[in-house]
């Protein structure tokens, strides 16, 4: 088996840290039980060679032997490709976490990021620009209520990569209080962040970075 290597930052500031994209590889890699080693790369000073893996300077990637991959929504669908545990194996089942999969990073994080930006800025309130922006997000989270009311993982009943994208996108929006009205998504992120793979990845994320200080 080739080795795994999951690239990030050696670095980033508190109000980030626990919400790293590298983090969503890192809980994949976990619950798939497939051995890995982290590398960092620097936080201040992105040279050549983070943009040959990453052409927009961000984290995280993944080399897997001689192949690199970037975006987490690709190395999670690779790494479903390589371990059952992530993704079904049989077409259907496949399709099925595929389509929310893609869910997840343009249906829902579509509204969720700019909200969670605006959030981190704290210049949220009653006026033209946030408005539109909440009035967005919370048309998706009343689609996604209705779903995850009836099933405890969002393809097959089956925990995959999809719900470590669909929870780790949610989580984001409860960080800032933003699932009080939704209470099934919010009982979908507590029991996808209870999971044993998901608190080794957060705290292996959290002291990588604090081990920099």
């Amino acid at each position: 088996m080739a080795d795994l290597v999951l690239h990030t930052f050696d670095w980033v500031p508190e109000m980030p840290r626990g919400y790293v994209r590298d983090l969503r590889v890192r809980w994949a890699l976990e619950e798939a039980g497939l051995p890995y080693r982290v590398e960092s790369v620097p936080f201040g000073k992105r040279g050549a060679e983070h943009f040959a893996h990453q052409p927009f300077g961000q984290v995280p990637w993944l080399t897997d032997g001689d192949l690199s991959t970037f975006e987490s929504g690709a190395i999670l669908v690779h790494l479903g490709e390589r371990s059952e545990a992530l993704m079904p194996a049989d077409p259907r089942g496949r399709s099925e976490v595929l389509e929310w999969v893609f869910a997840a990073l343009n249906s829902v994080e579509m509204a969720s990021l700019p909200w969670s930006i605006v959030q981190f800025s704290g210049d949220t309130g009653d006026t033209p620009g946030w408005t539109p922006l909440n009035q967005f997000l919370n048309a998706r989270l009343q689609h996604m209520e209705p779903v995850l009311a009836g099933r405890e993982w969002v393809a097959r009943g089956v925990f995959s990569v999809a719900d470590i994208l669909m929870a780790d996108v949610l989580r984001l929006v409860d960080r800032f209080e933003g699932l009080a009205g939704f209470p099934s998504c919010r009982a979908y992120v507590a029991r996808a962040t209870a999971r044993p793979a998901f608190l080794k990845a957060h705290a292996d994320q959290m002291a990588h970075f604090a081990a920099a200080d």
